[in-house]
């Protein structure tokens, strides 16, 4: 399947910088997912990729072929819309054949790609229903049959979930997953939905004002983001991020939290660069990374902590309880059970792994 490639790319809309000097590959067969927030550049991005919008300076390829000046119709790639944007007036087969229609493709042929497609998606029997008699789930298979029945080996999604409700996202999510893990082709889908983001991705680009702020696989974005944005914007609830300064002591590196309340021991840290004394830093860890209730303590490095509970959700089997440290809130994850009990306590008891830290510079937010 082919690779994708963004080289130096610049995009302006009059005065205003939406991307600037931006570079990525996308391997084939990966599923890449554009994550950020509204306005970050992602959309414009997959369009630029699309050919539905030109770039003021640098280049796009597609399976080592410069593609950056070629008409939409000319790049082999397929794209599935946010809106669905099927014809009305025609039905299901015809909503699949349109975009074959303008090829040079036998009639055979293209009703072997019907079918196909309409297998692959069950919606053989609705076929010959028209966009109105679907509900939106069924919509969206057709949206997305009509880019399969291309056969071209680069598929763009736009936000294709948003208009679902949670239910039928679930399914889709699966869906579509499935189609990739089946037809192995090259994925390059936009959402700001991380749970679609974590859950589909082979690799995730993770953007801010036209900015890649970071790109890896979900696990390397969720366990050791590279900057205070991502540690942000990615998870549920974001991550715990507390001020502190760093101290050395009898040859051991500690972050010291604000009003000296808490000292974690960085022992266990991976450093990329030589910590500084008096430094400061923002140390983030994750909701779930305590450890709740009683049990035996960790092996290595561990802060125990003992707080009164000031706000508890619980949610099923979830729950995300919240106590200050050192001035700022923290969230604990825990289950329902653990819950009920410290609902009932004067103070909660738990325990976080230090090996679980990430360090951040106050300053520039980059990981240190």
């Amino acid at each position: 399947m082919p690779t994708v490639e963004f080289r130096n790319i610049h995009k302006r809309f009059g005065a205003v910088t939406v991307i600037e000097d931006l570079n990525l590959t996308i391997d084939d067969g990966e599923f890449v997912v554009l994550l950020g927030p509204s306005g970050c550049g992602k959309t414009t991005l997959l369009n630029l990729l699309a050919g539905l919008q030109e770039v003021n300076s640098g280049a796009i390829l597609i399976d080592n072929r410069d593609v950056t000046d070629l008409d939409p119709k000319d790049r082999g790639l397929a794209m599935v819309f946010q809106s669905y944007a099927l014809y009305p007036t025609k039905t299901v087969r015809g909503n699949l054949q349109f975009g074959l229609s303008a090829r040079k493709i036998s009639g055979a042929e293209m009703q072997r790609r019907i079918e196909w497609a309409a297998k692959l998606l069950q919606i053989n029997p609705l076929l010959d229903r028209k966009p109105a008699q679907l509900s939106g789930g069924q919509r969206q298979r057709v949206a997305i049959g009509r880019a399969l029945v291309k056969q071209y080996g680069v598929c763009l999604f736009d936000e294709p979930l948003s208009n679902l409700d949670a239910k039928l996202r679930t399914e889709m999510r699966m869906e579509i997953k499935r189609l990739h893990d089946t037809l192995k082709n090259t994925v390059v889908y936009v959402t700001h939905d991380q749970v679609e983001a974590m859950t589909m991705a082979t690799k995730i680009a993770v953007m801010n004002t036209g900015v890649i702020q970071q790109f890896g696989t979900p696990d390397e974005i969720y366990d050791r983001p590279e900057n205070l944005f991502v540690a942000d914007f990615v998870g549920t609830p974001a991550m715990n991020v507390l001020d502190a300064t760093l101290a050395k002591a009898n040859g051991t590196v500690a972050a010291v939290s604000t009003l000296n309340e808490i000292a974690f021991d960085l022992s266990a840290y991976q450093w990329r660069q030589p910590p500084e004394e008096g430094r400061p830093v923002k140390v983030g860890f994750r909701a779930e990374h305590f450890l709740a209730g009683e049990g035996p303590a960790p092996k290595g490095p561990h802060l125990v902590i003992d707080r009164p509970i000031d706000y508890l959700e619980k949610s099923g089997p979830d729950a995300i309880a919240f106590f200050a440290l050192a001035t700022q809130s923290v969230a604990v994850r825990m289950d329902a059970r653990a819950a009920d009990l410290a609902r009932r306590a004067t103070t909660f008891k738990t325990t976080l792994p230090l090996e679980k830290i990430n360090v951040f510079d106050a300053r520039s937010g980059l990981r240190l």
